[in-house]
């Protein structure tokens, strides 16, 4: 950090406050994690300089025999980690990767069916603020009323009357394990490809916490710094009939240059995920995860769909009374970061939100297990039951700060 501090003290003084911001708070977003300084050595090394459009061995610029050897090492440790036919690591982001898949395999003014974004789904699965919207034609599924998981019986229907192109599966607050098989059957039974977003659950899966869609989908996208704990940046794997379109449109179709020091993260961040630590930190990400659900119910929260299968639990505040955008705040105060999140069926809009989402990824990094998770749900009950206490929130916070400094980031530089 000496030449930043010396070059921009002010962006350096940032720097230094964010790192300061981590250590001394909990974070319980579920889309956010904490990666190794291995990864974010390779985002800042000098391949964060090299321009190389193209792919290995067909690079519009000259001097890349050694990145041409990065991405091959990248794609063959992804291929490997997923059990995938092929990837392409290049795109810059999750979008990135669902709009490569979407221009490889569709035509403007296609169908798409996908998963509500009010239900759990994703702005790039077809919402209405998306671009997506514009360029194809979405309907979209969602989960049943009385049980708040995925409605697969209503998805068979739309589909026989929609006749999608293509079928798309995954989501950004969904707490339920996904029937790939019977979304696949689906799909195939009006001759769609079949797409899985995996961006929030790629670590659960590359542990074999949770059961893969690589078998079952044409396409699966993820992105690399959720709880795949990676820098930034997306991955598509497809069906090997399918590389040479999907190569096209990452490449020269949606983008230009990659951004090589970020596929140089990637490389780092497969070959940490094949390690046992980082199947240890998935299992006990879920097990975090479970115990959340469990203790929030046991103080009388309504949890979305009853429970949760992975990394998130949703939680209704509406019966509180309360929104999604007061909890958060009321939470950061005291040094518990969460997102408002909206619940299926939502009478807010999404900035107030009915909801709050909260992950265990972070945490768990950490080495925070279930005891420490029955302590923050404490936290978070105090704070949401009785805000106005004044002998509340400082002890809280005292006690957060506390838990901050015997469950360091390992991972901070």
């Amino acid at each position: 950090m000496l030449p930043l501090m010396v070059d921009d003290p002010e962006v350096g003084a940032l720097v230094d406050r964010e790192k300061t911001r981590l250590q001394e708070t909990i974070n319980l977003i579920a889309a956010e994690n904490q990666c190794p300084s291995s990864i974010l050595e390779a985002q800042g090394s000098v391949y964060a300089l090299k321009a190389a459009e193209g792919y290995p061995g067909h690079r519009f610029h000259a001097g890349c025999i050694h990145t041409d050897s990065l991405e091959q090492l990248a794609v063959a440790r992804c291929r490997h980690l997923f059990g995938a036919d092929h990837a392409n690591v290049q795109p810059h982001s999750g979008v990135a990767a669902n709009l490569s898949v979407y221009f490889a395999m569709l035509d403007i003014g296609d169908r798409v069916l996908s998963m509500k974004l009010s239900h759990g789904g994703h702005l790039s699965h077809g919402a209405s603020a998306s671009m997506t919207s514009r360029c194809f034609q979405f309907r979209h599924y969602g989960v049943a009323p009385d049980t708040e998981r995925i409605d697969y019986s209503g998805v068979a229907a739309l589909a026989e009357e929609w006749r999608p192109k293509m079928i798309v599966a995954g989501a950004s607050s969904y707490p339920r394990l996904i029937d790939y098989q019977r979304l696949a059957d689906i799909a195939a039974g009006v001759s769609a490809y079949f797409m899985v977003d995996m961006a929030h659950l790629a670590g659960l899966v590359a542990a074999g916490a949770i059961p893969s869609p690589v078998p079952h989908a044409d396409f699966v996208t993820f992105t690399t710094y959720k709880t795949l704990m990676g820098g930034r940046g997306g991955v598509i794997l497809c069906k090997k009939p399918y590389a040479a379109p999907i190569d096209r449109s990452v490449f020269p179709g949606c983008q230009g240059t990659p951004a090589i020091n970020m596929i140089a993260a990637k490389a780092v961040c497969f070959h940490l995920a094949a390690n046992a630590a980082f199947r240890a930190i998935q299992h006990q990400t879920l097990a975090n995860a479970r115990c959340m659900a469990e203790e929030f119910a046991g103080r009388g929260y309504r949890i979305v769909s009853g429970g949760t299968d992975n990394h998130l639990v949703l939680i209704d505040l509406r019966p509180m009374g309360l929104t999604g955008d007061e909890a958060e705040k009321r939470l950061e105060a005291v040094g518990l970061i969460v997102n408002r999140n909206p619940i299926p069926n939502d009478r807010y809009d999404p900035q107030t939100a009915g909801g709050l989402r909260l992950g265990t990824p972070a945490i768990t990094v950490r080495g925070m297990q279930e005891t420490e998770v029955k302590r923050i749900v404490d936290w978070i009950d105090a704070i949401l039951k009785d805000p106005n206490d004044p002998k509340i929130i400082p002890k809280i916070r005292d006690a957060i700060a506390e838990l901050c400094r015997h469950f360091p980031h390992p991972m901070v530089p």
